[in-house]
């Protein structure tokens, strides 16, 4: 029987979006989860598509209301997982590829035990940067502050997140070949 459900981590900067755009589109039967956030939407995000923007107000009452599987705040801004998402796509029969922070993920498998780990990692923090500066989405501090995370991220998910597959995104070509035989599995 084929896994439901699938988790990729990485550091903001790693790839993992590109990856998942180049490869879910393989798998009829998997669908992509749609988070919940505050983040102010980046051009071209849609609401409802990219992400469930959120007020801070919304997402507390959300978090109060337990209608999450998991939330944490990154980066100055929460993210969380709708519980009706998950529910509702598992009971069409659909594959969910999720898309957390290693904290998050913690958090994820105490009520989905049986999810699949993928942590996606850059080749080196020094190429990370570059490829955060070659975005042109954040401010000089806002990228420091992901850096400063992304040692965080890298070094709890190594001692207490439970990856089934690492993925070091140094080659795209060689991490979307990894990633498309994961999600056949």
């Amino acid at each position: 029987m084929k896994s439901k459900l699938f988790v990729m981590s990485a550091p903001s900067g790693a790839g993992k979006t590109t990856l998942k755009d180049l490869v879910i589109k393989e798998f009829p039967d998997m669908v992509y989860s749609i988070s919940a956030t505050t983040r102010a939407p980046r051009e071209g995000e849609v609401d409802g598509t990219h992400y469930f923007f959120k007020s801070r107000d919304e997402f507390k009452r959300m978090i109060e209301n337990n209608e999450l599987v998991e939330w944490n705040e990154v980066h100055g801004n929460f993210y969380g997982t709708p519980k009706s998402f998950v529910e509702k796509m598992l009971s069409e029969g659909k594959r969910v590829l999720f898309d957390l922070d290693v904290f998050g993920k913690v958090n994820f498998d105490k009520v989905y035990p049986e999810a699949i780990g993928i942590l996606i990692l850059p080749p080196s923090l020094e190429i990370l940067e570059q490829r955060l500066r070659n975005r042109h989405t954040d401010s000089d501090e806002v990228i420091s502050l992901r850096l400063h995370n992304a040692r965080k991220e890298i070094e709890f998910a190594k001692q207490n997140g439970k990856y089934e597959y690492k993925i070091v995104n140094d080659n795209l070509n060689d991490a979307v070949n990894q990633l498309r035989k994961i999600l056949s599995k």
